[in-house]
This record gives C-alpha cells, sequence and structure tokens, in this order.
C-alpha cells in the first residue's frame, strides 16, 4: 500500500509517503496563508518522485480551518487523478509522542477553547469546546501530557507540539482496510458553520 498523507492544521505543515512496511518519508514546513506555496512544492517532489498513491490521508483538524481546506481541496483533486482510496482522520491524533494517552487543546476563537483526548491513537474524546475557566478546571483533572499546536501562556501547563503527517501515515498504515473511502471529506467543525443570509433586495417596478 502507497499512501500519501497531507496534514495543514497548524502553523507547521507536512507531507509524508509511506510504501508497504517501510518507514515513513516526511517533509514539513511554515504553514500559514501567505506561504502555502510551500506546501505545493513539497507536493510535487513527493508526486514526481513516488508516482500516484494507493491512498491519500488528510488530516481534518480541528484547527486551521483554512489550512484544512487546502488539504482536502487538493487531496480530492489528486484523488481524480489517481483513482486512490481518500480518507480523513483527525489531526490531533497526528503528535508524535511517547505516550500512549495524551490531551490536546486549542484557542477556538471567540473565547472558547477546544479539549480533546487521544488515546492509542485514535481521539477518545472530543473535541468539545469550553470557556477558559472549564478548561482550567478540566486540566487539573489530566495527570498525562497536554499538548497545544501553538503557544497559550495562558495555559502554561500545555507544550507546544504539531501533528505530523509521518504518525498519521503509520496510523492509517494499520487501519486503512477499515478506512471507508470518501468521496469528499469535511473538517471538524468545533461550531455549526455560520452562514449570512443577504436580505432580499427590494423591488423596483418600472412604468
Amino acid at each position: 500500500m502507497r499512501i500519501l498523507v497531507l496534514e495543514l492544521s497548524s502553523g507547521q505543515g507536512s507531507v509524508a509517503w509511506l510504501e508497504g512496511d517501510g518507514e515513513p518519508f516526511m517533509r514539513s514546513f511554515g504553514n500559514d496563508r501567505k506561504h502555502s506555496g510551500r506546501f505545493f512544492e513539497n507536493l510535487q517532489l513527493y508526486w514526481k518522485g513516488f508516482g500516484a498513491p494507493d491512498a491519500i490521508v488528510v488530516g481534518l483538524g480541528p484547527g486551521s480551518y483554512a489550512g484544512v481546506r487546502i488539504a482536502i481541496a487538493t487531496a480530492i483533486g489528486l484523488r481524480a487523478a489517481s483513482a486512490a482510496k481518500l480518507v480523513g482522520l483527525p489531526s490531533v491524533c497526528g503528535v508524535e509522542t511517547a505516550t500512549r494517552e495524551y490531551c490536546v487543546i486549542g484557542d477556538a476563537r471567540r473565547e472558547a477553547y477546544f479539549f480533546g483526548r487521544v488515546d492509542a491513537g485514535r481521539m477518545v474524546e472530543g473535541p468539545s469546546l469550553h470557556s477558559r475557566k472549564e478548561l482550567e478546571t478540566k486540566m487539573m483533572e489530566e495527570t498525562g501530557p497536554i499538548y497545544a499546536f501553538e503557544a497559550l501562556p495562558q495555559f502554561p501547563r500545555a507544550t507546544v507540539a504539531y501533528p505530523s503527517a509521518r504518525r498519521l501515515a503509520e496510523l492509517a498504515r494499520d487501519r486503512i482496510a477499515e478506512m471507508a473511502d470518501a468521496r469528499s471529506l469535511e473538517p471538524i467543525y468545533l461550531r455549526e458553520p455560520h452562514i449570512t443570509v443577504a436580505k432580499p433586495c427590494p423591488v423596483t417596478t418600472i412604468n
């Protein structure tokens, strides 16, 4: 199985390639709206060097909505050219850590924060939204490591760690048979999408 992984949910993006039982190849790069070209440069190197994959895995967040959407759109386009299996995994499962169980927190904006728990590479709790006070209380109950995809000075216990396409590739290799093929993927939403409905325009009659 030849697996290509795209992970753009945090400030450090990564692309990984995994073939059979070998070790994953990974490239990481700064990831923001101004530097999305680095993602496509690295992706092009993989595509030219290894050819078409059998499966394309995308990190679905939670995290950078723009980054996740870029990864999803790219994966759907590549699927059309390669007929690869398309699957998604929570980005929070991709933290490279020595512990089996850990937690991830993040700034969900609008004075809210998310919390998720990972055990053996699977998200077993969350992501759930909390106020700062609620999250502080919840973190006091945790004894294991807590990670964040960006610096959060208000939560000094959290260590900055980025999701890794290499780790997601390893998880996908072990589970690819049980993962359903998808025509499209959706980011992990922390809230219901906010849609603004345009006001109706007044009708002007001409005599």
